[in-house]
């Protein structure tokens, strides 16, 4: 009679440890994340979840995995790689351009005023200066990926908020990019000083302008070749084939796999094909993201947090209020206002991912130590589970501040956010929310009538070339009464919402009926449910599903009478 444990342990010796653990953490990832939906909480709680009790159940053991081993470190290492990447393919010299107040002064004063905070109490409670500097860093830098995520999650991706939110995250991924290239020179034992640092920092330069020409002009002929075939995989393959290549490259100039990623991604969107490259890229990045956010759950150690949990709490408490309180500050004295001010800093009150990988990178110079390693992580991984929950608590605490006397007074968004001032002499006026094609065949057909028109559009070449041909239009975020205002949407006889995405139109229309409650309003939805609750509230709806069936049904029905 065979005995099965034996035979399953003979058999799990033959296993590749990462296939072993990749498994394990994708089927316990789904389960766990079902689990945070239904409870409505953060999907990136679930990824932590997952990290931390495969780490900490004994499972690793049992397949010959260590905490500190070789293979747990691959496994974070593919996922910083991972990560970069898909930050790359997002980080836009183009949006930098847009918000270089709110990056370089806004950033810049963040990384500051935050990085000396976390200096002085670092050398206060002991710490080399090395390891003070580097810890100033890793408290400064916040985290991109959920703060996006979390603005997106909430349809106020283009917010005034978000923009800002952007701006100084795009300087902190330029300030470490930046660490990242001088950091081997600066801490190794090179002779050369600041001749060797300036050698580094030419070659890092180098090498991202040369990633970003090869973007450009360099793959379009094999890109273009490859699109020939018409072939979906080779296409993805070719992508991700240069994307490796040019990652090994960042590594093999001693310039990290991190940096070369970061590379990669940025040159791939560069690209003529960026639009497709991205549609086949994006059904990854929640998967790079996982596995990020899962290798930092594998690191923690809960019995560090049995020890430690005050000083890890603290640390977490202390962290999110300063934070909060210098992007807040910093956010009005940017002429933000309150609300966007609110969101801005709370989505980039927390450490980010970025300081986990220079945690990894700084292991050789400047090793933290067992405790204040894994206080770090800690802190980092409640920061980053409380950025969602602290988000969706900003829209009440702002309804109280404004009820306040220093908070009262409704402030606009700066020129860069709102691009326009009251437009006195609109009356009886049509407003437009967005100018996708649904709106410009709105705005064409109103125009033709003699209806005067106001658009209202959060795309800044859109909002551009709108002003440029002379037509009244304003940057803002409709769900802000500080923007209906601008639209004087007290005088206007109607509203349209072009778009279907319905969470955005049930924020805003309680608000217009609040101002102007005669106002007529046309909504569009996808679904059946959300066009009856748009109705409920007030609107005139056109449900897509229900459009385009009639229109199907009238075609078909056409077709078989010609055919007769």
């Amino acid at each position: 009679m065979y005995d099965f444990p034996l035979i399953l342990g003979a058999s799990l010796t033959d296993i590749s440890p990462m296939f072993a653990l990749l498994t394990l953490v994708l089927a316990l990832a789904v389960f766990v994340c079902l689990l945070m939906v239904k409870l409505r909480q953060s999907l990136l709680v679930g990824y932590f979840l997952c990290g931390m009790i495969i780490s900490n159940s004994g499972v690793m053991e049992k397949l010959g995995l260590e905490r500190g081993g070789s293979t747990i470190a691959g496994f974070a290492e593919l996922g910083v790689v991972l990560l970069m990447f898909s930050l790359g393919i997002e980080f836009s010299l183009r949006e930098l351009r847009h918000l270089w107040r709110f990056a370089f002064i806004g950033g810049g004063l963040q990384v500051f005023l935050t990085g000396s905070a976390a200096f002085a109490a670092s050398k206060w409670f002991g710490f080399p200066l090395t390891q003070a500097f580097f810890l100033a860093v890793i408290v400064a830098l916040s985290s991109t990926a959920v703060s996006l995520k979390s603005f997106q999650d909430m349809g106020i991706g283009s917010s005034p908020g978000a923009k800002t939110a952007l701006g100084i995250a795009l300087f902190q991924d330029i300030f470490v990019i930046a660490l990242f290239i001088i950091m081997p020179s600066l801490m190794g034992n090179e002779a050369g000083g600041w001749q060797t640092v300036a050698i580094a920092v030419g070659k890092g330069l180098t090498f991202l302008f040369v990633a970003g020409l090869l973007g450009r002009y360099g793959i379009n002929p094999l890109l273009h070749a490859v699109a020939n075939t018409r072939s979906r995989e080779l296409f993805t393959l070719a992508v991700i084939g240069i994307s490796a290549g040019i990652t090994f490259a960042g590594g093999a100039l001693d310039l990290s796999l991190a940096l070369g990623a970061f590379a990669a991604g940025m040159m791939v969107s560069e690209s003529i094909y960026s639009h497709r490259i991205m549609q086949n890229i994006l059904p990854f990045k929640d998967l790079f993201l996982t596995i990020f956010f899962i290798s930092v759950g594998l690191m923690i150690d809960l019995s560090a947090f049995a020890r430690y949990w005050p000083s890890v709490l603290g640390l977490a408490i202390i962290v999110f209020t300063v934070k909060f309180a210098i992007v807040f500050s910093l956010s009005r004295f940017l002429k933000l206002p309150l609300r966007p001010a609110l969101f801005a800093a709370a989505s980039l009150s927390s450490i980010g991912e970025f300081s986990l990988v220079l945690m990894q990178k700084i292991h050789i110079w400047a090793p933290l130590g067992e405790q204040t390693e894994q206080c770090l992580l800690l802190c980092t991984a409640i920061g980053m589970a409380f950025i969602p929950a602290a988000m969706n608590a900003m829209n009440p605490m702002a309804n109280v501040l404004e009820k306040s006397r220093f908070f009262r007074r409704h402030s606009l968004a700066p020129e860069e956010m709102t691009m326009s001032h009251a437009l006195k002499e609109l009356t009886d006026h049509a407003i437009i929310c967005g100018y996708g094609p649904v709106g410009q065949a709105l705005h064409n057909a109103l125009t033709a009538n003699g209806t005067p028109c106001l658009i209202v559009d959060l795309n800044a070449d859109t909002v551009r070339s709108l002003k440029k041909a002379g037509h009244p239009v304003l940057f803002g975020d409709i769900t802000h009464p500080e923007a209906l205002a601008l639209t004087k949407i007290r005088n206007a006889r109607l509203i349209a919402y072009t778009f279907p995405i319905v969470a955005i139109t049930k924020q805003s229309i309680p608000i217009v009926l609040q101002e102007n409650p005669e106002i007529s309003i046309f909504a569009r939805a996808k679904f059946s449910q959300e066009a009856l609750e748009l109705t409920l509230m007030g609107a005139r709806v056109i449900h897509d599903e229900q459009e385009a069936a009639t229109a199907l049904c009238a075609i078909v029905e056409t077709a078989y009478e010609k055919k007769c």
